[in-house]
């Protein structure tokens, strides 16, 4: 069964708390089940359209406090997760944006990454690669409304806990 949740942001401050808010969702129900292979988030929406600062804040709910840029040139950034007391030790941030097709992300090593449970990966501009992507990925889908409002609809069949926590906070 796919579920839906929409949000409506006002300005970037609450994208990045939906993206910081879903991380910590996420953290607190790893325990309750375990994975074979990593969390995916899948990010569609324009350019401009908030999929960046949403990561921004779901760094920040991870715990990671370095500096979240999209890697656009580098396509792929591993970030590390010091919290030793979690499962998920890094988080991939893939930018799809320039390539061609998903060839070239397996090129670099997106399947070892994908099967590894102590990973997380977010891909943004994931429809240019989604025959590859695992079915329980996270896909979240960015729209604009207005200059500073967005749209933001989460489609997974794996979100009941998550969205729990997530609507709490």
């Amino acid at each position: 069964m796919s579920m839906l949740k929409t949000f409506l942001t006002k300005n970037s401050f609450q994208t990045k708390k939906i993206g910081e808010n879903l991380a910590k969702g996420i953290l607190a129900n790893q325990i309750k089940k375990s994975s074979k292979r990593a969390l995916i988030l899948g990010l569609i929406g324009d350019l401009g359209g908030g999929k960046t600062t949403f990561l921004q804040g779901f760094a920040k709910g991870l715990g990671i406090k370095s500096r979240i840029t999209s890697p656009t040139f580098i396509i792929m950034k591993r970030l590390k997760i010091k919290n030793c007391k979690l499962k998920i030790k890094n988080l991939y941030h893939i930018d799809c944006y320039r390539i061609r097709n998903h060839r070239e992300i397996l090129d670099l090593g997106f399947r070892k990454i994908i099967s590894n449970p102590q990973n997380v990966i977010a891909i943004e501009w994931a429809d240019k690669i989604k025959k590859i992507l695992p079915k329980n990925s996270i896909i979240l889908n960015f729209e604009f409304i207005n200059k500073k409002q967005r749209k933001i609809i989460l489609k997974n069949s794996l979100l009941n806990l998550v969205l729990e926590k997530t609507s709490k906070r």
